[in-house]
């Protein structure tokens, strides 16, 4: 998925924050005209990148020339700023919408750079850098949205936007901007406003701090074990690799296993011993409620409290309704809804499968029931009986680089002629990183992906896309983009096999990458993937069917050893298993859903009854039992300590992780419109691209489904792929 950390260029930086509007404000600036002295720029980020397509020169980057920048690049944007607030000629679409559009320029190109290595390559340096300027960012861009004068201008010209016959993306980025300031505050009365720069102040500093503890619960809580025995049922690999951890924490001859971020750990099913299954599990869904430096909970009832707040100065119940204003959802209600309406199938699933398990359990000798470190483990020995499928024996058909080159790239050359070409000249910021160039179908230059798939101490948990150039026709550049994974890394001189699971995940972030090459806006802040968060994932989440379709899978599914292409009916097992173990792995993601909702519903009151870590717990417990589903079987995929997406930004995909189920609704109509259509072909893939992966966020998004579709969504395909429509077998 993509990680929108923090708004930076043009119009992302009015989107940001807030302002409020007063009757004379515009004509005291008038009158007032001056000329503004923009201060010079110096230093690496002074000017575009001399690489091609202005990718960054990470050779010429230093650690310490972050913060400089950053203050450098806040002072010119003030003065960008200032310009447009003290131009005499009556407001315009040019002189002010447009002027907003092309500020902070210098500042996109710092925060692009820094923000994707504070995820994917971080040190104590630059987490420093974070928790210094996250603050002075956020001070700063509500500087500029929370101005009176600004606004003033921004508004005569919305006022008159029926008479400029403005059209398409001229129209679209007036009414974002109007729009998004009013949202940020613009009405707001000037006690309000200092509210509220005081709470998106302590929101940047908090939601950084978050980010940092659950990275080093997530690393100091790795697996320790004192033998080999203690790991049996993982390979002869996996446990070398394990020493090798150890070894390079300072605990040699231990062995080690690094946390994931999410809830349940990729190795966990195949070890034998229940102890060790035990103590990883609670590792993991611990991390961060232990008491110590890196215990969370009484951080994000913090955040919670402040999220609060902030809602009630706009005459908001709670934050959830205040951050939904731009959702293709629109309101927490058709999101709860939606989600609630499956809960019935989805316990009834729950219940039927963990009898199975049990039943699974005793037939092996066990004298205890199922518990969620035990979950997977019997799930998958049920997979293997009722569907003959091995999960380690899959994985030797997935070798990484196949995976990526003749799949996800053969893929993506069937349905829209892009082609690859792999690049050694262009520095990146970690050894592990690979480049491509990208060339559409008439042989042009489309732009560069980055690729950086392992796990490692430096990088923050889970996958995403980003871009450190977006596609603008405005400034005449093109996409520039990175996909991040954490795929345990093999031992040294082993074959990278991936599971199927992270198979999956590489075809979804390069769904994502497809939506941002595709981009082909004028304006950088409508291009690509700047769509609402309840839509980006969308196109992330169809370009996963082609993770199985025979001809896709033929091409690069190749036994690592043999080299033989994975059996058909190897493949008809995996889809018919897909429906199976619906109950943990569908339910994790909506119990996920549900407790991000519960969280950002609370008022004011409500949330500052919530103080102490036992407060936290309480909460939890209390919220995620009112949902009617075997919670205690089947865990979050995030516990609220841990649930990065929505308390590690300001923002982020609070009250918005509801959109991966909503989007899967989108997606498997798709999937099923694709397959009607006849699957894999040009034809399909250019109405695709012509109809939604081209659009950003230019237009409706419902108007935008059914140009693509020719009708409106329907949720009954996602329910028959989940196995919520039958017995699930």
């Amino acid at each position: 998925m993509k990680a929108q950390i923090i708004a930076t260029t043009g119009l992302a930086l009015v989107l940001a924050g807030c302002a409020t509007i007063q009757d004379s404000a515009m004509e005291t600036a008038a009158e007032e005209t001056v000329t503004v002295a923009i201060p010079e720029a110096t230093g690496y980020f002074a000017q575009d990148s001399a690489l091609p397509f202005l990718a960054p020169d990470f050779t010429s980057i230093s650690d310490d020339d972050y913060k400089p920048a950053f203050e450098q690049a806040m002072a010119i944007n003030a003065a960008e700023i200032e310009a447009i607030k003290t131009n005499s000629a009556v407001p315009s679409f040019d002189n002010t919408i447009v002027a907003l559009e092309t500020s902070g320029r210098m500042l996109g190109r710092v925060a692009n750079v820094f923000f994707a290595l504070t995820g994917a390559n971080t040190n104590d340096t630059l987490d420093a850098v974070q928790a210094e300027m996250g603050p002075k960012l956020s001070q700063h861009f509500d500087a500029i949205t929370l101005d009176p004068v600004l606004f003033a201008r921004v508004k005569a010209v919305y006022d008159q936007r029926r008479s400029l016959g403005l059209q398409g993306e001229d129209l679209k980025l007036l009414e974002e901007t109007y729009d998004g300031m009013v949202h940020a505050g613009a009405l707001l009365t000037e006690v309000q406003k200092d509210e509220v720069k005081a709470i998106n102040s302590q929101l940047s500093e908090l939601t950084t701090e978050f980010s940092q503890k659950v990275r080093a619960a997530t690393v100091d809580n790795a697996l320790v074990v004192d033998s080999r025995e203690e790991l049996a049922g993982l390979s002869g690999s996996e446990i070398d690799a394990a020493a090798k951890l150890a070894a390079d924490k300072g605990m040699e001859g231990k062995f080690a296993i690094a946390l994931q971020n999410t809830t349940q750990q990729p190795l966990l099913p195949n070890l034998d011993n229940r102890a060790t299954r035990e103590k990883m599990f609670k590792l993991s869904y611990e991390r961060s409620i232990k008491g110590d430096d890196n215990d969370t909970r009484a951080l994000l009832a913090r955040i919670a409290h402040l999220r609060a707040r902030k809602a009630a100065l706009f005459g908001l119940p709670d934050w959830a309704s205040y951050v939904m204003y731009d959702r293709m959802a629109k309101n927490p209600k058709t999101a709860l809804d939606f989600m609630e309406a499956m809960v019935p199938a989805l316990a009834e699933t729950q219940r039927r499968e963990a009898a199975v398990l049990n039943a699974q359990i005793e037939a092996d000798g066990g004298d205890y029931d199922v518990k969620p470190w035990d979950w997977y483990r019997y799930a998958n020995k049920v997979k293997a009986e009722r569907y003959q499928l091995d999960e380690d024996k899959m994985k030797e058909y997935f070798v990484l680089d196949r995976v990526l080159e003749d799949g996800i790239f053969y893929a993506a050359n069937k349905l829209y002629g892009l082609t690859f070409r792999k690049r050694t000249d262009l520095p990146v910021y970690h050894p592990d990183v690979t480049t491509y160039t990208v060339y559409d179908t008439d042989g042009s230059e489309l732009g560069i992906f980055y690729f950086d798939p392992f796990q490692r101490p430096s990088k923050r948990g889970g996958a995403w896309m980003s871009n450190f150039v977006s596609q603008s026709h405005l400034y005449g550049t093109k996409p520039v983009i990175y996909n991040v994974l954490n795929i345990p890394k093999a031992a040294d001189g082993e074959v990278q096999l991936v599971d199927f699971d992270n198979v999956n995940t590489l075809f979804h972030e390069f769904g994502h990458a497809l939506h941002g090459f595709f981009a082909d806006q004028k304006y950088e802040s409508l291009s690509g993937t700047a769509t609402a968060r309840d839509f980006v994932e969308y196109p992330s989440q169809v370009n996963e069917v082609w993770a199985t379709y025979p001809e896709v899978l033929r091409n690069y599914a190749k036994h690592y050893r043999t080299g033989e292409t994975i059996p058909s009916e190897l493949v008809e097992k995996i889809e018919a298993a897909g429906k199976f173990n619906q109950g943990y792995d569908f339910g994790e993601v909506v119990e996920a859903a549900l407790l991000d909702m519960k969280w950002h519903a609370l008022s004011p009151e409500q949330a500052a009854a919530i103080k102490t870590a036992a407060d936290v717990d309480a909460f939890e417990r209390s919220a995620l039992e009112d949902l009617g589903l075997e919670v205690g079987l089947v865990p979050p995929r995030y516990r609220s300590s841990y649930f990065n997406h929505i308390f590690s930004s300001p923002t982020g995909y609070s009250s918005g992780y509801y959109s991966y189920l909503w989007t899967e609704m989108l997606d498997r109509d798709s999937r099923k419109w694709f397959m009607d259509n006849g699957g894999l072909t040009r034809a399909n893939g250019d109405h695709y691209r012509k109809h939604v992966l081209s659009r950003g966020g230019t237009m409706d998004y419902f108007e935008m489904f059914r140009n693509f579709a020719g009708r409106e969504p329907d949720v009954t395909p996602m329910l028959e792929a989940r196995g919520l429509t039958g017995d699930g077998k």
